[in-house]
């Protein structure tokens, strides 16, 4: 994929990242080799100071392992994760600790990814304790109440325990905690996904708007392409760990180019009733291969409206630059 210059500082490139996991195998005979899961299988992607990369794609794509990689929460098969000019990938020991006060992240479940055992302010506190334990107990008891009061929360609650908040608070706790060392990026990883329809806005609007104040930077993962139109600047398309897909949102969601990102955008319900009905929907049949057996070719293909012969025999590679770019045999970007 070209590049095409920016003023922004390039903060995140990721160059065909690769994550196979080895599957013991189900035969009855000890000898057989075990399955390669291509989780995720040669993605590219770029992020800039300030921006939101989104990422979307259908449960069992490979958002959530992309993500990990890139933190370092699973290990790359293959691939650079290219961090201010420096791969995370090879990093060891004191350089990769150093570089993970830049790079936070929010889970799924807000009330899972809290320690119950722990009070609000310790959960909090705890990232300011492990790097900078320098600090007294006043200056990390204040740094808190501070991050506390700018995600929503009241300072009188710092002596709670997480099972006494809603989903949405403890999302807002999970929020605070991701921030207290003040990072240059955080990965979202589906943090809207579990919670009312009301309280998804309210936590994408407060992270939109910590995003302006603090100059953060977000890879945002989502099912709800809404959510993702809403908050990002470049989106990521993913099927089957592969990217078929990507470029600046304002391209991708005016003028989406791959098949199933059109099925994707076809999905998203419209407010306007008469626009709902009159709106073509665009189905995909059947369901999503296993990564363990995926198809030959492109990996698309056996659900694809498009599909022909030749796309059993040869694997698209993403063709465009920055603005837009697809991975198809049959669309150019």
């Amino acid at each position: 994929m070209d590049k095409m210059s920016t003023d922004k500082q390039l903060l995140l490139d990721v160059k065909d990242l690769k994550v196979h996991f080895s599957i013991a195998s189900k035969s009855a005979w000890p000898w057989s080799k075990p399955a390669n899961l291509k989780a995720v299988d040669g993605i590219d992607a770029r992020l800039y100071q300030g921006e939101t990369l989104g990422v979307v794609g259908e449960s069992g794509c490979g958002k959530s392992t992309f993500a990990r990689a890139i933190i370092g929460l699973v290990e790359a098969t293959d691939g650079e994760v290219v961090w201010l000019g420096q791969d995370l990938t090879k990093m060891q020991g004191v350089q990769r600790r150093e570089t993970r006060k830049d790079i936070q992240m929010i889970f799924q479940d807000p009330l899972a990814s809290l320690n119950p055992r722990m009070t609000v302010g310790d959960i909090i506190a705890e990232p300011l304790e492990t790097f900078y334990p320098e600090l007294n107990k006043e200056e990390v008891k204040s740094r808190v109440k501070e991050m506390m009061a700018k995600v929503g929360l009241l300072p009188n609650v710092i002596n709670r325990y997480p099972h006494e908040f809603s989903g949405g608070q403890c999302q807002r706790i999970g929020i605070a905690r991701a921030l207290i060392l003040n990072p240059k990026m955080i990965i979202c990883d589906e943090p809207v996904s579990a919670l009312d329809v009301s309280i998804q806005a309210q936590v994408v609007n407060l992270l939109k708007e910590l995003q302006k104040e603090l100059g953060l930077s977000l890879v945002f993962i989502a099912h709800d392409l809404s959510v993702i139109k809403h908050i990002s600047d470049r989106v990521l398309v993913m099927y089957l760990g592969n990217a078929v897909e990507m470029g600046e949102a304002h391209a991708i969601f005016s003028e989406p180019k791959h098949p199933y990102t059109r099925a994707l955008m076809s999905a998203v319900p419209i407010p306007d009733p008469k626009l709902e009905r009159a709106k073509k929907i665009e189905m995909l049949e059947g369901d999503l291969p296993s990564p363990i057996n995926p198809p030959s070719g492109c990996v698309f293909r056996t659900r694809c409206p498009k599909a022909t012969d030749i796309c059993a025999q040869t694997k698209p590679t993403i063709q465009g630059n920055d603005v837009h770019a697809v991975s198809c045999l049959h669309v150019t970007a």
